[in-house]
């Protein structure tokens, strides 16, 4: 019975995460297409709903009821298995991701954890291990489309992941160097007391210079401009999924917006202080209701987030995207050399002036 209870509660746990995520997914392609606007001077979206409130829902509905197509010369079934491919690696890592305090609820007699699905001792090592999974399902799509274009797009992505990916790795190792530990709940609760904790701010050496790589790195994992090489729509037709259609697309479509949350979540751990508050403690405490407390650390985790997120629009709105060359000088000879001279620097201080 209490095994049964255990199992209904993680998978309750899961799938409100999950619709959560997706929600935010829905959200962000109307979000993203509103501030694009208002920084062009333009309306955005305004023909379906009040404001255009409802383009999501209508986007979906196009989706959903659009003819899939599969290329006489395709490979089938790795043309279908490769956006699925894509889109369930980004969606795991959540698991791992601790949305608020690491505080433990009882249940009609069964304990668990309401704001971590997982807190396992290597959790960056397993963000990371299923990230890269995620890129072969870019790959794969692109070769088994049998399409010029696609496979172009596929091959720009293969270097591009494995160059940034490198560097996404690097720029953690200083914050882990600090905490102490790969579980991203240990590496939360080490930031709290106030933001001068925050790893991007704390001594013994703030780490402002990995948390710049990591952001840019991060941008580029995602495939989002100004480095979309692998779907440059002026260059490529849109690149690795230049074939698909229908729910196919969408997967890649979901399985992109899903990674800019969670490189968005990871970062806001990382480096903000995941969800602890800028100030000691929280204020609902500090006025007697210790009982809401998560509210206000659930709220400065989505603030944080929903930055990251917002950085991501501001870019795309702002910045050209770089040629290949420039794109790969600018991983290998810039980002990897700081990368690099930021985990030496903090090893040095970590071990002079250990926390």
């Amino acid at each position: 019975m209490e095994t049964s209870l255990k199992l209904a509660i993680s998978l309750t746990q899961i799938a409100a995460v999950m619709g959560v995520v997706l929600l935010t997914v829905m959200l962000l392609t109307l979000l993203e297409r509103k501030v694009l606007g208002w920084m062009q001077d333009r309306m955005g979206p305004m023909e379906v709903g009040p404001y255009g409130i409802l383009q999501p829902i209508a986007d979906g509905i196009k989706l959903f009821f659009k003819e899939d197509i599969i290329p006489a010369g395709a490979n089938k079934f790795l043309f279908s298995v490769a956006p699925i491919l894509a889109l369930v690696p980004a969606l795991i890592g959540f698991a791992v991701v601790p949305f608020g305090p690491n505080q433990t609820v009882e249940l009609f007699g069964v304990q668990f954890k309401p704001f971590v699905i997982s807190d396992i001792n290597i959790g960056i090592l397993y963000i990371l291990a299923f990230a890269s999974i995620g890129a072969y399902g870019i790959i794969l799509g692109g070769w088994a489309s049998n399409s010029k274009y696609s496979l172009l797009g596929g091959l720009r992505s293969a270097a591009q992941v494995i160059s940034y990916e490198l560097n996404v790795g690097l720029a953690i190792v200083g914050v882990l160097l600090l905490a102490g530990s790969l579980s991203l709940v240990k590496i939360t609760e080490a930031q709290a007391g106030g933001f001068w904790n925050w790893f991007v701010f704390a001594p013994p050496f703030p780490q402002i210079f990995a948390f710049v790589v990591y952001i840019i790195s991060a941008v580029a994992e995602t495939n989002r401009v100004p480095f979309d090489l692998p779907e440059a729509e002026s260059e490529l037709v849109a690149g690795f999924f230049t074939e698909y259609s229908g729910m196919r697309f969408a997967f890649y479509f979901l399985a992109e917006y899903a990674n800019m949350i969670l490189v968005s979540c990871v970062a806001a751990a990382l480096f903000l202080g995941g969800w602890n508050a800028p100030y000691p403690g929280t204020i609902l405490a500090r006025i007697g209701l210790e009982h809401m407390a998560w509210m206000e650390n659930v709220g400065w985790f989505t603030v944080k987030v929903y930055f990251f997120l917002f950085l991501f629009f501001w870019l795309r709105a702002t910045l050209p995207r770089l040629r290949y060359d420039q794109l790969m000088r600018f991983g290998w000879k810039v980002m990897l050399p700081i990368a690099l001279g930021n985990i030496l620097v903090t090893s040095i201080a970590a071990y002079l002036f250990p926390r």
